[in-house]
């Protein structure tokens, strides 16, 4: 691997734009001071970074459902996946994954499967680490139907700065473990709504890669974790 590609990584077309309004932002500073210029190289350095896209080497063995999002896992519990998505009125776990304005945001799909339904919910704008994000903020809600015949949601929620949910995936794509299907801009949070029986092998506080991170494993029999102290 070259030097340039441990601290060069591809931007998602989606941040091309912002990265282009922040360089003009820049250069017309630039005629205002010098000072204020190179702050403005500053913030579009760090848009270009937001918007990165780095390659994933996502774990290949079947039943391994991964995390959709960079970020923190901010919440584990029962909830009641979202009524929109026509699955079950019984609570199911739910992982929550925190995304701050640091982490990449491109989206992951956690399992193999096709999109049987996909449905927008706009909201409020509450911040996304609350635990009323999930009942209240705008949201953008997938279920992916596995080969088994298990169903897994995924809900992309917005967040206090994060207005813009983004899915590039339709209703009755097939997705591959790891595939991108969206991303939220400017600090977000994603849900894993998990099979009935299924346990997290993650625990509150951990940091999870997108398409890398193991969530979840659907033959595993081993307890839930326990939340970090370190």
């Amino acid at each position: 691997m070259k030097m340039r590609d441990t601290f060069i990584k591809p931007m998602h077309p989606e941040g091309r734009r912002f990265v282009a309004v922040f360089a003009v932002f820049a250069a017309a500073l630039f005629l205002v001071s010098s000072v204020l210029g190179w702050v403005g190289v500053g913030l579009t350095i760090w848009c270009y970074y937001f918007f990165r896209d780095p390659a994933r080497v996502t774990p290949s063995r079947e039943g391994l459902i991964v995390s959709p999002a960079d970020g923190v896992v901010s919440l584990i519990e029962k909830a009641v996946p979202p009524p929109e998505l026509g699955m079950t009125d019984q609570p199911l776990t739910r992982v929550s994954v925190f995304m701050s304005v640091f982490n990449c945001h491109v989206n992951r799909a956690p399992v193999a499967g096709r999109i049987s339904a996909i449905a927008y919910r706009p909201g409020k704008f509450f911040n996304a680490s609350l635990d009323k994000a999930s009942a209240d903020n705008e949201r953008n809600s997938l279920c992916i139907d596995m080969a088994d015949g298990r169903q897994i949601a995924v809900v992309q929620i917005a967040g206090l700065v994060a207005r813009r949910i983004v899915c590039f995936s339709a209703q009755g794509d097939v997705l591959a473990t790891g595939e991108r299907f969206g991303l939220i801009r400017f600090g977000s949070r994603l849900d894993v709504y998990l099979p009935d029986g299924v346990q997290p092998l993650v625990a509150l506080g951990q940091t999870m890669i997108a398409g890398e991170t193991v969530l979840a494993d659907l033959a595993s029999d081993e307890p839930a974790r326990s939340a970090r102290t370190d």
